[in-house]
């Protein structure tokens, strides 16, 4: 190998260790860059030119890779998901929690417990005015407070109805932007280009769509992904988006579908998860449970005093308006302002409280799916208080799993300072005593055009 050979492999190397340079400082660049996927320049020794004596072909760039495991790409997707979706749920119901809170609530069974304590204490003096018209606010009080309970849910529940909608637009333009990546992404690969900035753009992107509902991802070929519903609805393909859209099924919600066909009830990941579950099962159940109550309380007491005559010794009417089939605790309301109309006595007699201590009884008896008013509304805390410590405990649990998930994904894809710095010695190094190479040979290529001169 002649001196222009030496000179040779040392301009490879000179060009090889900046390039492993050039990574380690863009490595170091993005070291507080989120989602960035740390890089390597991987070199290769080149084979020796036929015919060459000593030595060998030098050194060159093979490649310059990203660091990425992607299977735990996936596992953090998915852990996203289960994350996103735990949260939503948590938002939606923590604040229905507060309805029923022994401090700040809406006091609910306070009022319950307050009106059949009114009538108790009428039944003391039956002809009293005053404990009458106790009786009547204290009954207003309980309807007032059934509604305000009843309107608060359905609030709750119609903000999360909003929201999918929102979730799923935002879902539409971040499958437009994945789309588009993957045509960039194709491009820069099919060209010999570097793609980690885009692949990791678009990663970044498919996480942040993880996060709004779960999905299944394979190779596309070419660099690109490929993004399809539980279903095996195509969401992305090559470089073309597939939006949802959303549409009232009939039910009074929006509905979210893909190419038509209606995929709610199979979204079972991300921020739409929760809301959905929220809106269509844990939300409207607890209205349910509270029109039941509402419901049971209002028909036992008119049909109690319908047994009864009133102050004026005529049959006694309904106390409470009628419930409706549905909606019957955002209803409820007083069907008399007439303190006289609360029917005390079982046989007409003044001063008797006979039929008043019978609808008194009412609170032990089974008015709302065989339970007692009181125990009704404890089950309807107990039921709903259980949904939300689970998602509580679950969300905890999962925030553990998802920083451990991200820790790994930091040792396998983060930078390390302390390993690019050694690598930038390393580089730094090989780069100077190829540069003394380089010298070493142009000196004696001098030398040997100075001696031939002679």
């Amino acid at each position: 190998m002649g001196l222009f050979g030496i000179l040779s492999i040392a301009n490879q190397s000179l060009q090889a260790q900046q390039a492993g340079l050039e990574v380690s400082a863009n490595n170091i660049a993005n070291v507080n860059t989120p989602g960035y996927t740390r890089q390597v320049a991987t070199l290769a020794e080149n084979a020796p030119a036929p015919g060459s004596i000593g030595g060998g072909g030098g050194v060159e760039v093979q490649q310059i890779q990203s660091i990425r495991d992607s299977v735990l790409e996936i596992r953090l997707n998915q852990e996203t998901q289960n994350q996103n979706k735990l949260t939503a749920l948590q938002q939606q119901l923590s604040p229905v929690e507060t309805l029923f809170g022994t401090t700040g609530g809406a006091g609910l069974g306070t009022a319950i417990d307050s009106f059949f304590s009114s009538l108790q204490q009428l039944s003391t003096n039956p002809s009293d005015g005053s404990e009458r018209q106790s009786v009547l606010t204290a009954a207003q009080t309980m309807a007032q407070t059934f509604q305000q309970v009843a309107q608060a849910v359905s609030q709750q529940s119609s903000g999360a109805n909003q929201e999918v909608v929102q979730n799923v637009a935002q879902a539409n333009t971040l499958l437009t932007q994945i789309a588009s990546l993957n045509g960039q992404v194709a491009d820069a690969q099919n060209s010999q280009e570097d793609s980690s900035e885009l692949v990791d753009q678009r990663t970044n992107l498919v996480r942040s769509l993880a996060g709004i509902m779960d999905f299944n991802v394979s190779d596309g070929g070419s660099g690109q992904v490929t993004l399809t519903t539980n279903s095996g609805a195509p969401l992305v393909v090559d470089t073309v988006a597939t939006p949802l859209t959303t549409g009232n099924s009939g039910t009074g919600v929006q509905d979210v579908f893909s190419n038509g066909t209606d995929i709610t009830a199979s979204i079972g990941g991300g921020s739409l998860a929760g809301l959905i579950q929220a809106r269509d099962q844990t939300l409207p159940q607890l209205s349910a449970q509270l029109d039941q109550l509402a419901s049971g309380i209002a028909n036992a007491v008119n049909a109690q005093n319908q047994s009864g005559f009133n102050a004026s010794g005529a049959a006694g009417g309904n106390l409470f308006t009628p419930p409706p089939a549905t909606g019957a605790a955002a209803s409820m309301a007083l069907a008399t302002n007439d303190p006289n109309a609360i029917a005390a006595s079982a046989d007409g007699t003044p001063g008797d409280n006979s039929n008043l201590l019978a609808m008194e009884g009412i609170q032990q008896q089974a008015v709302s799916n065989g339970q007692t008013p009181d125990s009704a509304y404890s089950n309807i805390v107990s039921s709903f208080g259980s949904v939300l410590s689970a998602a509580n405990t679950q969300q905890q649990a999962s925030s553990l799993v998802l920083t451990q998930l991200q820790n790994q994904r930091a040792a396998v894809s983060g930078v390390s300072l302390d390993e690019e710095s050694i690598n930038l010695d390393q580089f730094q190094s090989a780069f100077q005593a190829a540069a003394r190479v380089v010298s070493v040979i142009s000196s004696l290529s001098s030398l040997a055009i100075d001696l031939g001169k002679d």
